[in-house]
């Protein structure tokens, strides 16, 4: 045998042997976590609140927001493998939204300046 057989032959051997044969040790821990924060800025007018927690498959959280209309969103949710997610929305206040938009001066291009003001849908209010 020519001596580039034996070394690729051997190089096999020695891949067979490294690699790890048998049973492998897996960790077997129980997921679990939790967490919360919260944000109350005055200046930014950015108000929300968030916790979560995780026990095995089932997750279970909420949050709050202070949405732009005026109201403030509560939410609560569960999550498992027989359900999926599941999440029960509350709104308290009433929405609020402006009926003027104030001359927009950012655009100066060709077209002149933009007065149209834009809605939660994205259409100009036509004024």
């Amino acid at each position: 045998m020519n001596k580039f057989t034996i070394i690729f032959c051997l190089s096999f051997v020695a891949v067979a042997v490294a690699y790890p044969h048998g049973h492998k040790e897996e960790d077997h821990q129980v997921p679990h976590y939790h967490f919360e924060y919260g944000v109350h800025d005055p200046h930014t007018k950015d108000h929300k609140s968030q916790h979560e927690e995780r026990y095995h498959d089932d997750v279970k959280g909420g949050y709050t927001i202070h949405d732009p209309d005026g109201t403030h969103r509560i939410v609560k949710y569960t999550s498992d493998k027989h359900d999926g997610f599941q999440a029960l929305v509350h709104r308290e206040g009433h929405a609020q939204h402006p009926d003027y938009y104030d001359k927009h001066g950012h655009f100066h291009g060709k077209g002149g300046t933009s007065y149209v003001g834009v809605t939660h849908w994205g259409h100009g209010s036509g004024r």
